[in-house]
Parts: C-alpha cells; structure tokens; sequence
C-alpha cells in the first residue's frame, strides 16, 4: 500500500459536523415546507436496518422529561463497490466520534475515539477499537462505545468523503485557525487563518504523516476544521433559507446511512431546543489516552481509564456547560 493511499484511509471529524449541521439547518424552516422541500434528499440517504445491539447487552435507558441524546458518528473512506457504505465497513470506517448532547441542551460535545485505541471489544477480547465493526458490525461496535461512554447510543450515522468535497463548496470554503505550519499533496497551509474548500481541505483533515506525532497532530487539525465549519453552517443565510438549507442536505445526503431512529422527524423536533447554542458551546476533544505503544505487531493507542472515568461522570450530568475535557498525553 503506497503512502498516498494510506493519506486516502483517514477521513476527518468532518462527519461529526455534517450530522449537527443537519440538526441546525432545520431551526428556522416552515417546518411542514420543509418537510416537502427536503424528502427527496431524506430518500437518498441508506438505512442501517440493524444499528443496535440487543437490549439486553445495553445500559440501561435514561427515565425522565429530559434525557442526553448520544449519535454515534463514523467516517468511511468510500463505498463499497455494491454501492452501499455499510458493505466492508469494518476495512474502510477509521473515524469514530460521539456527539453527546446533555439532558439541558446548553453544548455539545463531540469527543473523537481514536481508531487505534486499545479497549475491550464484547465478547472478543482487548483489541483496536475499530476491529468491532470486523467483528460484528455496526451493532458490536455500539455495543463497544456504550461501554466506553457507560451510555446508550440513540442514533447512528456513517459519512463518506466524497461528500465532503461537496459540502465544503457548497459552504463557499471553510476558514480555520490552522495551529502548525505544513506541507502535503501540492497545498501549502500556513500557521494562523486559511481558508479550505474542496480536495484542499480534504487533504487538510486526513495528513498525518508531516507531524512527528501522525494522528495527534491530526486530530487537532480536524477539530480546528469542525470548528470552522460549524462556524460556517450556522451563518445567518443558512440558518434562515430552507431552500439554502436544503440544498446543502440534498449536496450530503447520497453519501450518509443513518440508523432508522435518526429520521428527518427527530431532526425537527430536536432542532428547537438547540436554537440557543452557538459555536462558542460546540465543544470538541479526544476520548483521554496515555499515548501510544504496541501490542505484539500492532501499534496501538492506550486508553487513560481516569480520564475517560471523568468523561463518563460528566456525560452523566444535567449539565456540561463547565465541562474541561482531561488532559491529552
């Protein structure tokens, strides 16, 4: 496998941002207008007919008028060649996040799992996190973020880039805080504010190899990239035009699966109790590790079970609006 194919397996937190950017567009629509409006995109976008692992193997469910809504978000590099994104996933899918919205509706976090972590797969032993999807699916590898998160999952969605070319010129570019200077695949991206659109900003989320320390370095760049799209989502212009709003839906939507409980119908009502919540609250981070090592062959990233405890305890809560994320190693 050459270097420049490796570039091609890694595909960005621009998942996590394409799916809540969904959720936003739908605040300010005429909402049984938009209902009409958007349809034709709704219909493009793949069902994953089993998303969940049997009850009996999750956390409990959350009692009570207002309760957490976690989305499981995954990247995959392309689809399969029978057209669907969820043939082979399991060799193709390398970005995993949660989105988790707490019962108060004041942030969102978005906590990034790197692929490479080293954790407890049901019923298959310590592995890389990403070998759940190989081993049973979707299903196995919600079963392993519960677990991770000590949550239910309630929605499911997978992404591939060839949609995020798209979505990225649709939204007139994206403009981010760019931390480290560097070069790769013809582009130039300087230290401070760029803006990226198109294959440059495709190639912005996935470089890894010109940083001594590959995907950490990585996954800051991703988080700086979702910021700024976020940033640029939710502009007036998108905010208050449906037909602007659904035109980016529709430039997105053949290139997603979602879960059946993820409809257009949870959008909407979900929607109005997040009108409040600007990019100032969006929050980003990476589930706590303690670096890298290696298991036998295998280069792997290790969890920090401290941190991630804490994660758990503020996942639990009414409220994350004073959440600091621990400390990256």
């Amino acid at each position: 496998m050459t270097a420049e194919t490796k570039k091609q397996k890694h595909v960005g937190r621009w998942v996590a941002v394409s799916i809540v950017g969904v959720i936003v567009l739908a605040l300010l629509a005429v909402i049984g207008w938009y209902f009409l409006r958007i349809n034709p995109s709704v219909q493009q976008v793949e069902t994953i007919e089993t998303a969940f692992p049997e009850d009996s193997l999750r956390p409990e469910a959350d009692e009570g008028p207002s309760q957490p809504v976690n989305v499981l978000l995954l990247g995959s590099d392309s689809r399969a060649q029978d057209g669907s994104l969820l043939t082979g996933l399991g060799d193709r899918a390398d970005t995993i996040l949660v989105a988790h919205i707490p019962p108060d509706r004041e942030t969102v976090q978005i906590m990034s799992i790197m692929r490479d972590s080293w954790v407890e797969i049901p019923g298959q032993g310590v592995s890389k996190v990403n070998s759940a999807l190989a081993h049973g699916g979707v299903p196995l590898m919600v079963q392993t973020v519960e677990e991770l998160i000590d949550q239910r999952i309630d929605h499911v969605a997978i992404i591939d880039f060839d949609g995020f070319e798209g979505l990225t010129e649709a939204l007139g570019g994206v403009t981010v805080d760019n931390e480290m200077a560097f070069s790769t695949g013809g582009y130039d991206f300087p230290q401070g504010e760029i803006t990226l659109q198109g294959e440059e900003a495709l190639i912005y989320v996935r470089a890894r190899y010109p940083f001594s320390d590959g995907d950490y370095q990585r996954v800051t760049n991703q988080r700086a990239f979702l910021r700024g799209m976020m940033s640029q989502l939710m502009t007036r212009e998108n905010l208050t035009n449906p037909n602007r709003a659904a035109d980016i839906f529709a430039t997105v939507s053949p290139y997603m699966a979602t879960s059946d409980t993820f409809d257009l119908g949870t959008v909407v009502s979900l929607a109005p109790q997040l009108a409040g919540i600007d990019n100032s609250r969006i929050h980003t981070f990476t589930m706590p590790t303690l670096g890298t090592g290696m298991e036998g062959s295998e280069s792997v990233v290790y969890v920090n079970e401290e941190g991630l405890a804490q994660v758990q305890e503020a996942f639990d809560q009414e409220s994350m609006t004073t959440f600091t994320p621990p400390a990256e190693k």
